[in-house]
């Protein structure tokens, strides 16, 4: 199925080149001069290998053919994650450096989509945003809350966000899961 280049995604897996390609970064670009383009940097699933590519706001990508499941992460088994298939229960484990970034948005018991290509797992969408405790951050500072400037915050998983002045240890906030950063305090 093709696809315009600016509906590619983090997580998104594509054809190109004759290889099956997992999109890892984009950003959207809006130069002075010329036309709009999307950088995309993407990760090789069988190599490895990584690429940077550039499209233009008329070419269009071949997304790859992907059967998604549902499924439930359940813990971390040394370098490896497990989920859960949520129809047959049966579990699968997924080597850690597949996940690259994201393992830092998982949380025992959350539900995600596993997609497989020919029946290998090959990439894992997340929901748009998680619900993280921040374990560690530095303590605000009375008459500091209304500054613009954040702070850097350690969560439940081990990531490490910029949050505002206003955010303590304890805390439960909602974080992007495409960019990675803050995006309100969760509301209990």
């Amino acid at each position: 199925m093709k696809m315009s280049a600016f509906d590619i995604r983090v997580g998104n897996l594509i054809e190109y080149n004759g290889k099956l390609w997992r999109v890892l970064k984009t950003q959207h670009v809006k130069p002075g001069k010329g036309g709009a383009f999307m950088q995309v940097e993407m990760k090789e699933i069988a190599e490895g290998t990584k690429l940077n590519e550039r499209f233009r706001s008329e070419d269009k990508v071949e997304k790859a053919h992907v059967e998604p499941r549902q499924m439930q992460y359940l813990y971390a088994d040394g370098e490896d994650f497990v989920f859960m298939d949520m129809e047959n229960f049966e579990q699968l484990t997924v080597p850690g450096n597949d996940l690259e970034d994201q393992a830092g948005f998982l949380i025992p018991n959350i539900e995600v989509q596993v997609n497989f290509h020919n029946d290998r797992p090959i990439g894992i969408e997340f929901p748009a945003n998680v619900i993280l405790e921040i374990v560690d951050t530095e303590a605000s500072i009375k008459g500091q809350t209304a500054t613009s400037s954040g702070k850097p915050a350690k969560l439940e998983t081990g990531l490490v966000v910029t949050v505002p002045q206003f955010i303590n240890a304890g805390d439960r906030i909602k974080v992007n899961t495409q960019t990675g950063e803050y995006v309100e305090r969760a509301k209990d």
